[in-house]
């Protein structure tokens, strides 16, 4: 079977969703369920899984035994404030090690902060945490990052939240070529195609949060992305067809024709 492995485990889906940005966490639950992901990431600094009882825990409505609740570092800008969150996380989720640390360095673009991120991954590992990673789509930092010890690479495909696909479809196959653990698209995402054309370039998996939440039916584009993300793993496995510019090449034979 074609699996993701990630840190040693597998999942039969590739499709990782984020639980931001929607109505509410019915609406949440629905849309994960849809998509058929066994990954859903969760912002510790701003969904309650536990830290405020007087507020609804999201866990109530996405069973940890079911999922893996996958920890992330939005809303961080340093090193410090990264590792304090993962550390929160770890005890909140009964000592949960696979995490996604994200450090960014902008409050308007939300692009990574790639020194501090850096930086805190070099801790988080030392620390025993399994560490996927958002980063820029550099190939020189994702190799450091691999060399590091983390457990994924996750370049971001454009902006987070901006929907605009893949910017840059070269670094990301620079990326995919040369990492020799799963790199996975985070960022950007819009639309079924953009997840599709993410695995057609050879990545292992794809997160999204935006292009669910924000969309105007959150479950059906939930099932539409679960879709995508296989057909674009079938065809990446299937191998295209070379492409042929200036020249045409019928389908059919060529020879043997009737009345020829």
């Amino acid at each position: 079977m074609d699996q993701l492995v990630i840190a040693g485990h597998g999942y039969y889906s590739r499709l990782l969703i984020g639980t931001g940005k929607y109505r509410d966490f019915a609406a949440t639950r629905a849309a994960i369920e849809a998509s058929g992901a066994q990954i859903v990431t969760v912002a510790i600094r701003r969904t309650n899984i536990g830290q405020d009882p007087k507020q609804p825990n999201l866990l109530e409505f996405i069973d940890p035994v079911r999922y893996v609740i996958l920890p992330n570092t939005a809303g961080c800008y340093s090193a410090k404030e990264a590792v304090r969150t993962l550390r929160l996380a770890r005890e909140l989720l009964d000592g949960q090690t696979l995490v996604k640390l994200e450090v960014l360095g902008d409050a308007d673009n939300l692009f990574p902060n790639m020194p501090e991120t850096l930086k805190a991954a070099e801790i988080l590992i030392k620390d025993g945490f399994q560490v996927m990673v958002y980063c820029a789509d550099d190939p020189i930092q994702a190799r450091m990052l691999e060399d590091m010890g983390c457990a994924a690479i996750m370049p971001l495909a454009s902006l987070i939240g901006s929907g605009m696909g893949i910017v840059n479809p070269w670094n990301l196959s620079l990326i995919i070529r040369n990492a020799k653990i799963p790199v996975l698209v985070d960022a950007g995402v819009g639309t079924a195609s953009d997840a599709t054309l993410a695995m057609e370039l050879g990545c292992d998996g794809v997160l999204m949060n935006s292009a669910v939440a924000l969309a105007q039916d959150p479950v059906l584009m939930a099932s539409a992305m679960k879709k995508a993300v296989q057909a674009g793993r079938e065809a990446y496995l299937a191998g295209r067809m070379p492409k042929k510019f200036y020249r045409a090449d019928p389908s059919s034979p060529a020879t043997g024709l009737i009345g020829a």
